[in-house]
């Protein structure tokens, strides 16, 4: 039986989560916890004496004791949890991508430390991981993260700058939180794949590429030294990735269909369009300036994201804050998680003073 800590569980991700462990007869459900939901009911419900909504989640993690956490928390908030399932040495399935863009090279230290399995849960990382195995680096050329696009694909920046709130939520193949579904729209969870995918396959940015790929069926490839490249297809559901990793290292049968390959099925893929969409290159920046930089990219993208949910900051605004809190930001590296708090702090105001900024012009 393998216990499993469920954080971030009224999410989109968690309510998936949930669906596949209540059909795995292996998986038991220790723990639940969400951001500022009640989850005292759902506790109840299924019969879970550890729960927790908002504030520190280690010592919840400490009292149930789990065998994998799956981490679905939204942003920076994620962060202590992912270095403590990492410094004991427990499986961490990582569906907060931005704890790991912001606490990257404190996440490895703590990893070589804890030598618990590191899981990814995006569907993209899950499928390089999945085409990498049995591989060394050495061998790969390159990894490619697709894109779907967002409901954008294809505008000018021009046709973008009366985008509405309700229009970036339309994604067109995926169904995700709010937060998510904008980042998709922006393109910003492209600029947290590369850095995420950076510090968990170990490539330099130059061998991280990027595609638009609409039908969101091809969800990674890797390009290997001998000219062949291999790719994970599937239809667009999160379940897959959710199962792969709770069952690892097995792979547990689910009700999702497979690809009807015979349907006219298209596979179509186009370059990104930068200009438009600058959140990628903005995100490499960061990555390759290092220290705290990738923290503060995740930071501001939060406060602008949140404004612009909030109708104080247009669309286009969101990069423009980004960038402008970049170029501001103490990009140090942080020596702890003490530091990289104090980071995401700095970073959050700056990022906040540019939304002010920006409205007032």
């Amino acid at each position: 039986m393998k216990r499993i800590a469920l954080l971030g569980a009224t999410g989109s991700i968690g309510r998936q989560a949930l669906e596949i462990i209540d059909a795995g007869p292996e998986l038991e459900l220790c723990a639940l916890a969400a951001g500022s939901t009640d989850v005292s009911g759902l506790a109840v419900e299924r019969g879970v004496r550890n729960f927790q909504s908002g504030g520190d989640l280690v010592a919840l993690l400490e009292a149930c004791e789990p065998d994998l956490v799956l981490n679905a928390v939204v942003g920076f908030a994620g962060c202590r949890a992912t270095l403590w399932a990492l410094e004991q040495g427990v499986t961490l399935a990582l569906a907060n991508k931005e704890s790991l863009v912001a606490a990257g090279e404190l996440a490895l230290t703590a990893k070589e430390r804890g030598g618990g399995l590191l899981l990814p849960v995006d569907s993209e990382h899950s499928a390089v991981f999945q085409c990498l195995e049995g591989r060394t680096v050495e061998e790969v050329v390159s990894i490619v993260l697709t894109a779907s696009g967002g409901p954008f694909r294809g505008r000018s920046r021009a046709e973008l700058q009366r985008v509405t709130p309700e229009q970036a939520l339309a994604h067109p193949t995926w169904q995700m939180g709010p937060k998510i579904t904008i980042d998709s729209a922006t393109l910003a969870n492209k600029g947290l794949e590369v850095i995420e995918a950076h510090f968990l396959f170990g490539l330099p940015y130059e061998q991280i590429e990027v595609i638009v790929h609409p039908s969101s069926i091809v969800h990674s490839l890797v390009r290997f030294r001998d000219g062949a490249a291999l790719a994970h297809l599937g239809y667009p559901d999160m379940r897959i990735p959710i199962s792969f990793a709770l069952g690892y290292p097995d792979r547990p049968a689910t009700t999702i269909q497979p690809l009807d390959l015979a349907s006219g099925l298209t596979l179509e893929f186009q370059e990104l369009d930068e200009e438009t969409f600058p959140l990628v290159s903005l995100a490499r920046e960061a990555g390759r300036t290092g220290g705290s930089a990738p923290c503060a990219y995740s930071a501001a993208n939060e406060v602008a994201v949140e404004a612009f949910l909030g109708g104080q900051l247009c669309f286009l605004g969101i990069a423009e804050v980004i960038e402008r809190a970049l170029a501001r930001a103490d990009t140090s590296a942080a020596r702890d998680l003490g530091a990289l708090v104090e980071a995401d702090t700095a970073a959050r105001r700056v990022a906040a003073e540019e939304v002010a900024r920006i409205e007032r012009l």
